[in-house]
């Protein structure tokens, strides 16, 4: 039975053209080609990534942080209380107005007090200014030197200049070491974002980041699979062009420099609209498209690449539309507190109240929303 789904998965006219076999694609001749064997590793570096993260954001990020005066706003705790955690833990977090009126019945509150304990208890549910600040910094870090690493790989190759390169010889086309390595620790990465997601901060784009990573793999493995290393290397260096700019626009965010993020923020915005929504679509999809066809019939593989492509392009659209709406924001000044969408819930008496007892509050940092490809 297992023999049979491998063999059928395995069947050369999914992931090749006509008339070429996985026999093509042996090594020969001191020519190496692109095997599936070659990405196991990336499930164990992925996890070694893993590892190097939480050493950096401890002994680099942290100290960095406190470099940078990251401040921590002070939360106030929600006081113990068993009827409203059940239900904040069970139903919902936003309690509608009847569901407060019930619960100020069952608790013996005042439906006040009911409203500014799931403010509180939400505002203890949201991640650290720290812990933000540690994510962006190792996204940061990664990004770029991704993307320096990645023009390495490509800057000289004539594919990088003319795109119909990127086909000749197509699929008889050998792997270079640097080409391996940047899949290698392409593919890793994303492997150890999707391993991470659940215990990172929680965007409100949860859901599209999930599909960005996995759409992101498949893309990445297929694309090796079936021997689209040139087209691949192309495609992750694009990504990476902006992505190190806004997890940049971030870390000022978090470190209270409004001007430089919002500035950083417009380059990023100028970067990712011309990479994502001009670049990608007119030049390197065209080029996955329209170019091989004069080579080869399309064949499974050819539809299979682009489909995923196409998925990449829509959650480009959709962060491009919340990145636009930002964009506008600073230029017109109507931005209040930074790139902030996870801001504190607060209540102004309740605040006057507090500091009448213990003294002024700290003013924490507004949130950046992390989207990747990403708003990520």
């Amino acid at each position: 039975m297992f023999q049979t789904l491998y063999s059928y998965f395995w069947w050369e006219r999914l992931w090749l053209p006509a008339n070429v076999t996985w026999a093509d694609l042996e090594d020969r001749d001191g020519r190496v080609y692109a095997k599936a064997s070659d990405l196991y590793i990336t499930l164990p570096l992925a996890f070694l990534f893993l590892v190097v993260r939480h050493l950096f954001e401890t002994y680099v990020a942290t100290p960095l942080a406190g470099l940078l005066n990251v401040k921590e706003k002070i939360r106030l705790k929600a006081t113990p209380n068993a009827v409203l955690e059940k239900f904040y833990a069970a139903t919902t977090k936003h309690p509608k107005q009847a569901d407060v009126e019930m619960l100020s019945k069952k608790s013996g509150c005042t439906v006040r007090q009911v409203e500014r304990w799931f403010r509180r208890r939400r505002n203890q549910d949201r991640p650290s200014l720290l812990k933000k600040f540690r994510e962006a910094s190792w996204r940061f870090t990664f990004y770029l030197i991704a993307f320096i690493a990645g023009m390495a790989v490509i800057v000289d190759k004539p594919w990088f200049y003319d795109l119909r390169e990127v086909w000749k010889g197509y699929p008889i086309q050998s792997m270079l070491p640097s080409q391996y390595w940047y899949y290698t620790i392409e593919l890793s990465f994303y492997w150890s974002l999707l391993f991470s997601i659940a215990s990172d901060v929680k965007r409100k784009d949860f859901k599209e980041q999930i599909i960005h990573h996995v759409a992101t793999i498949i893309l990445i493995s297929f694309s090796w699979f079936a021997n689209y290393i040139r087209a691949g290397t192309l495609i992750m260096a694009l990504h990476d062009s902006s992505d190190y700019l806004l997890e940049s626009a971030k870390m000022f965010n978090y470190a209270g420099w409004r001007n430089t993020c919002n500035n950083i923020f417009i380059v990023f915005a100028a970067v990712f609209i011309i990479t994502r929504l001009v670049i990608l679509p007119f030049w390197i999809m065209h080029c996955t498209l329209v170019y091989p066809l004069d080579l080869y019939p399309a064949f499974f593989g050819y539809y299979f690449f682009n489909f995923m492509m196409v998925v990449l392009q829509s959650l480009h659209i959709f962060w491009a539309y919340l990145i636009i709406r930002m964009a506008q924001k600073f230029i017109t000044g109507k931005a209040r507190g930074g790139l902030g969408s996870d801001r504190e819930e607060t209540d102004n008496s309740e605040e006057e109240e507090e500091a009448a007892k213990n003294g002024p509050l700290s003013n924490g940092h507004p949130i950046l929303n992390n989207n990747h490809r990403k708003t990520d």
